[in-house]
């Protein structure tokens, strides 16, 4: 008995280090079993309490006269599926007749305090079916990617959310995107996983960064162009206009219009055109669009509108030539000049980290959804990485990027300098490379799995 004892005593005790140290393994190990359990058991109760149960119908209560019987009580939601992940539960729900999903996710916060989880989010999936995500322990605080993720052309993890999935930057389903942030808010953390993750890719990038190269020229060994003035901005960017109006031509000589061909072989952007004819995609990383929309004097202004009328024309039309923009920048709004809004306009993809002030979380989230402007305000200064991913379609989520150092990012783009493309009309812009060492074994192999 004495032994045995001990023996839970010394199980409590792991339990709480490691739910202290090392939360995601305590989740692992004990948490999720306690977790399982503690809804399954309080199911029923919680849901009466949060509002979530219907009266029996009618039927039911009739034949419970009809046999003198008692009545039967309120039913709750159905459970679906109660499947265990790495970071929480997942709990799938049968919606009663009456019942709304918008029920279930004003609930959320009193559901994450019943069931003693850290957060729970609510999703439908369709009709009647709704989706409880719910996360066991803060998974932002230290962030840790899963080991695999799903793969597919021009999509990259680049962040995980606060219910536990990875969040993705796909080009074909967003094309442009938009990142806001302070200094010191983690913009340039996030920066470097999505061209660490975007270095393995059969890509092409292309880097504008006027604050003289300091985020962007370490990583020169994987971008085909690199600018660190506006003047050298505004010709690759015209160069990109010329490349994407040649790609244009290529996709109409070979659309392959005739009764013959079926609707879906005609060739209207890169994607439908054959692998061996396809050219290779383009990513184009702007850090700090504000250094390329001000101006001091009217030689400054011509250029400058020069190159917001080249974003604006590879924003509109872009797309389908393969041309991605990633607009990064501390503010943009229409304080920076003619332009500016309707470039923003077609950013479809924002990420706002910590902004200084509620104006500058409207500039990315005022015409999608005032919880995620809400949402961007709030977070604190020392949560460094955190930032709000939000969409056209209202949609958003809280996440953050793990923490990459530059060395690592250095690491991966020299691992894949291979890959590295001439892109035709930019090739006097592709960095040069004798200030920099030599790629040696021990710095490809330090570069980590996963960034």
């Amino acid at each position: 008995m004495t032994w045995l004892i001990v023996a839970l005593v010394l199980v409590v005790a792991a339990a709480g280090l490691l739910r202290w140290r090392r939360p995601a393994w305590y989740w692992l190990t004990f948490g999720v079993t306690l977790a399982a359990l503690r809804v399954l058991v309080r199911y029923g109760s919680v849901m009466d309490a949060c509002g979530l149960t219907v009266p029996a119908p009618r039927w039911r209560l009739a034949l419970a006269r009809m046999t003198n019987r008692m009545a039967p009580g309120p039913r709750a939601p159905r459970i679906l599926r109660l499947r265990p992940t790495r970071t929480g539960l997942v709990l799938r729900l049968k919606l009663r007749p009456g019942q709304d999903a918008f029920d279930v996710a004003a609930s959320s916060d009193r559901l994450r305090h019943s069931f003693g989880m850290y957060g729970v989010t609510s999703r439908e999936l369709r009709s009647g079916v709704v989706e409880l995500r719910m996360t066991g322990y803060d998974v932002l605080k230290r962030v840790q990617m899963p080991a695999t993720v799903e793969t597919a052309p021009m999509r990259v993890p680049v962040a995980l959310r606060e219910d536990g999935s990875v969040h993705y930057r796909d080009y074909r389903a967003v094309p442009h995107g938009l990142t806001l942030g302070a200094t010191e808010s983690g913009k340039s953390v996030y920066q470097r996983n999505l061209v660490a993750a975007l270095a393995p890719l059969d890509v092409a990038l292309v880097g504008i960064d006027c604050k003289q190269g300091v985020e962007l020229f370490p990583l020169a060994r994987r971008f085909s162009a690199l600018a660190d003035n506006p003047d050298t901005a505004a010709e690759i960017l015209d160069g990109l206009v010329t490349y994407m109006e040649h790609v244009y031509q290529l996709i109409r000589a070979n659309q392959s219009i005739s009764v013959s061909v079926p609707d879906a072989e005609i060739a209207a952007d890169i994607w439908d055109l054959p692998a061996d004819m396809r050219p290779l995609p383009i990513v184009v990383l702007v850090d700090e669009v504000a250094e390329l929309a001000l101006f001091a004097n009217k030689e400054q202004e011509k250029r400058r509108d020069r190159i917001i009328t080249a974003l604006v024309r590879l924003a509109q039309l872009g797309r389908a030539a393969g041309i991605y923009l990633e607009i990064c920048g501390q503010r943009f709004g229409s304080e920076l000049g003619r332009g500016i809004t309707m470039l923003r306009a077609q950013l479809t993809g924002r990420i706002a980290h910590r902004v200084n002030d509620e104006t500058s979380a409207n500039m990315a989230f005022g015409d999608i959804s005032p919880d995620a402007v809400l949402a961007a305000i709030t977070i604190p200064a020392e949560a460094r990485g955190v930032a709000i991913a939000g969409d056209s379609t209202g949609g958003w989520h809280r996440i953050r990027a793990p923490h990459t150092t530059l060395r690592q990012a250095v690491n991966i783009c020299n691992k894949h300098a291979h890959r590295t493309p001439d892109l035709p009309g930019l090739e006097i812009f592709r960095p040069t490379l004798d200030h920099l060492p030599p790629i040696t074994a021990s710095a490809v192999d330090s570069a980590p799995a996963t960034a």
